[in-house]
């Protein structure tokens, strides 16, 4: 078989692995801060859950396929082993910046929701300490 072909077929079987391991580790641990944001209403924070899995494989899968075709195709095992790491690599770089994507807005959402159930401060009515007076 082509060295080409191997290269596309090792590299979809890891980069499609890496992305369901970090996407249903995303899903399992991302509920508890979404069930907290939507006031413990678990069929909405469900939801919510399943429609951010569905788009974080959208856009992981879809860079995966994108990245797939190789500029320089290997004409040996070690070139093969390179560009298969050059292209594992880019595959945990995008993980990775989505999943600290995800973090930032699971923690933007669950600061909102704290303001939220924060009661308002009120001005003081009264000062503690006369006020200066002025030269």
């Amino acid at each position: 078989m082509n060295p080409t072909i191997w290269l596309y077929l090792i590299y979809l079987a890891i980069s499609v692995l890496l992305t369901v391991w970090v996407a249903q580790t995303l899903h399992k641990n991302g509920r508890i801060f979404l069930v907290e944001v939507f006031g413990g209403n678990e069929p909405i924070a469900d939801s919510v859950n399943h429609l951010l899995l569905v788009g974080f494989y959208l856009i992981n899968i879809g860079y995966v396929t994108l990245a797939l075709k190789t500029d320089n195709p290997p004409a040996d095992t070690q070139q093969l082993i390179e560009n298969l790491s050059n292209k594992v690599g880019l595959v945990l770089v995008v993980l990775g910046v989505m999943h600290f994507g995800n973090l930032y807005v699971f923690s933007r959402m669950r600061k909102r929701a704290l303001e939220a159930q924060t009661p308002p401060s009120f001005p003081p009515t009264a000062y503690t300490l006369p006020p200066m007076p002025q030269a």
